[in-house]
């Protein structure tokens, strides 16, 4: 067959000539858009948000106006040394010279002079009708006085159940006596006794180691005394020293 040299030379000669001309220009770059759009949000940078919960805070209860005080430390109440009036001695006994002591679970009173009386008062809470409870162990003299006291203004005004380990009670308004008597339910000598007293309206009535003894209730119908507070009272008379243990003092509801 008889080849066409001629048009095989131009075909050669024209992809020469292109291969040339892609070398020398180089391909065409597409071009690439560097402007920012004016309508691009950008991302606003995120808030870790704190929540501060509201801690409840807990209302505080009122003190429980009724309890059992066992002396394992001092309470702190009223103390208050009253000379008795009914001492005629020349020489006044010194209040001064009585001692309060905390020791195993007991509050001690220690009386060195005679005609003295050691007021002992819960002054936080008053009171009108309430019940008084006590227990003591005598380890002095016979003759002593361990008193309950309700309705105190902290001055004269007061009911006031005086007993002496010799079987005898006073009962008193206003520091003076109104009614007395005696009961062998009160253990005499160096010993345990338990008291109790209900103040009442105008009816206070009391009891001696669970025995209530003639003459209770008393019924004042005079003084009509208010609400006031509670305590108790330790007195020397003319027998010293006194040491009395007060083991416990209990206020409760009537």
């Amino acid at each position: 067959m008889k080849v066409h040299r001629p048009i095989l030379m131009l075909i050669a000669l024209v992809l020469f000539v292109s291969l040339a001309c892609t070398t020398l220009l180089g391909t065409p770059e597409t071009e690439t858009s560097t402007e920012t759009n004016p309508f691009q949000v950008e991302a606003l940078p995120t808030q870790t948000k704190q929540a501060t919960e509201a801690v409840p805070t807990e209302t505080p209860l009122p003190p429980n106006p009724y309890f059992t005080e066992e002396f394992d430390t001092d309470p702190q109440w009223d103390l208050v040394i009253v000379p008795d009036n009914a001492n005629n001695s020349q020489t006044q006994s010194d209040p001064k010279s009585v001692t309060t002591t905390f020791s195993d679970s007991r509050m001690i009173f220690h009386i060195p002079e005679d005609w003295l009386s050691a007021f002992y008062t819960y002054t936080e809470e008053t009171y009108k009708d309430v019940r008084l409870d006590i227990e003591f162990d005598n380890q002095g003299v016979n003759s002593q006085q361990v008193s309950l006291v309700c309705r105190s203004d902290g001055d004269d005004k007061s009911y006031e159940l005086e007993v002496g380990n010799d079987g005898k009670w006073v009962f008193k308004v206003n520091r003076r006596p109104v009614s007395n008597g005696a009961s062998i339910a009160i253990k005499t000598g160096k010993g345990i006794n338990q008291y109790t007293m209900f103040c009442i309206g105008n009816e206070i009535s009391f009891l001696f180691n669970g025995v209530e003894p003639k003459g209770s209730p008393y019924v004042d119908r005079q003084a009509g005394l208010g609400a006031g507070n509670v305590g108790f009272v330790v007195t020397a008379k003319r027998a010293i020293p006194v040491d009395v243990q007060i083991d416990w003092f209990q206020v409760s509801e009537p």
